[in-house]
C-alpha cells in the first residue's frame, strides 16, 4: 500500500497490485474514491466532475456534496430521529474522518459515529480482482440501536449496461424518484413491461427501487462490453438491496449505485416497526466480511445465476 496526496493535500491511501490500484480518503468516511484497472486504465467508479474532493461538515446535505466514488451510509439513509437522536442527512459515517494505519497490505480504518455512539470499523485489502472488506461495527452506547447501514457504490454506467441481482421482488422506494410511480410490488426486473435491469441512454430521469427476496447475497453492475463489478455479501445482514441511478438528472449524472442494506424501507422507523432494520444492543457486536470483484472485459466474470 502507497500513501500520496491529492492536489488539495488531502491524504490519500493506495491499495495496488499489479492488476488494479484503490484508493481511499480516510478523512471523508474511508470513502474508495477511484477503482482503477492498470492494464486498461478503466475507472469503474463514477465520481462528479463538478466537485472537488473535500471534507464536509457533519450535518451537511449529500445531494450538493455528492461526489461519487463508494461511500456508506451509517446510521441512517435520510434525515430522522432514531432512538430519540436526530441523524444528519445520509447519516453520520460519510463526513466522519476515520483514522487509519497500515497491517500489512491491510488498511486499517476506525471511528465512532459521535451521535450514534457505534464504533466502526474496517479492514480493506486487495487481492487479485477482488476488494475484500472485514467489518466490526459495536453498539458502545447504554441502550440500545436501530439503524441503516448500506453500501453506496456509484458507478460509470453506459446504455445498455444491465443490473444483476437474484431477487424475485422489487418496489419503488420512493415514486418522485421513479420512472414507475406506483410502490405495488413486481417481479424483478420487469415493471409492467419496463426492464429496470437495463441502463437506458440519458434521458434525465431517476430510478430508486428496492429488491428482496434474494436467493443469493450479491449485486452486480454487467457492462455491455464485458466488464463486470460484483458485490458479495452475507444476506444475514443485508437482507435488502437498493439500486440507485440517475440517467442525466442530479446536475447531469449519469451513474447507478449499487446499495446492499440492512433496512426495508428508508425510514428505520418505519422498517423497525415492520421488523426489517439492523439493531445492536449495548455491546453487541457486527462482524461481517464484503467482497467486491472488478472483472475488466476480457477477465473470466463467473456465471450470472
Amino acid at each position: 500500500m502507497m500513501v500520496g496526496r491529492d492536489t488539495e493535500a488531502m491524504r490519500l491511501a493506495v491499495l495496488e497490485n499489479d492488476r488494479q490500484r484503490v484508493t481511499v480518503a480516510p478523512a471523508i468516511g474511508g470513502r474508495v474514491v477511484s477503482w482503477v484497472d492498470r492494464s486498461s486504465g478503466r475507472e469503474a467508479l463514477w465520481r462528479n466532475p463538478q466537485l472537488a474532493l473535500k471534507c464536509c461538515a457533519p450535518g451537511a446535505g449529500y445531494d450538493s456534496n455528492f461526489y461519487g466514488g463508494m461511500d456508506e451510509l451509517l446510521p441512517c439513509d435520510m434525515p430522522e430521529t432514531i432512538n430519540g437522536i436526530a441523524c444528519p442527512d445520509h447519516g453520520e459515517l460519510w463526513t466522519l474522518p476515520l483514522a487509519d494505519e497500515r497491517a500489512g497490505d491491510t488498511l486499517i480504518l476506525r471511528g465512532r459515529l459521535p451521535l450514534f455512539r457505534l464504533d466502526y470499523e474496517r479492514r480493506m485489502r486487495l487481492e487479485d480482482n477482488r476488494l475484500i472488506n472485514e467489518y466490526r461495527i459495536a453498539n458502545t452506547a447504554e441502550t440500545g440501536r436501530r439503524f441503516q447501514w448500506k453500501l453506496h457504490a456509484a458507478l460509470a454506467v453506459q446504455p445498455g449496461d444491465r443490473i444483476a441481482c437474484p431477487a424475485t421482488t422489487a418496489c419503488v422506494a420512493d415514486t418522485d424518484w421513479s420512472r414507475r410511480k406506483t410502490t405495488t410490488p413486481f417481479a424483478w426486473p420487469d415493471a409492467d413491461g419496463l426492464d429496470m435491469s437495463l441502463v437506458p441512454a440519458p434521458d434525465g430521469t431517476t430510478e430508486f427501487v428496492f429488491l428482496y427476496g434474494l436467493t443469493e447475497g450479491w449485486m452486480a453492475l454487467q457492462a455491455q462490453d464485458g466488464a463486470r463489478i460484483e458485490c458479495r455479501f452475507d444476506r444475514k445482514v443485508f437482507p435488502f438491496c437498493c439500486y440507485f441511478a440517475s440517467y442525466g438528472a442530479m446536475g447531469g449524472a449519469f451513474t447507478g449505485l449499487l446499495q446492499p442494506c440492512t433496512t426495508l424501507p428508508v425510514p428505520v422507523k418505519e422498517a423497525a416497526e415492520k421488523g426489517a432494520c439492523a439493531q445492536l444492543q449495548p455491546g453487541e457486536v457486527l462482524t461481517t466480511t464484503v467482497v467486491w470483484t472488478y472483472s475488466n472485459r476480457g477477465a473470466s466474470y463467473g456465471t450470472v445465476r
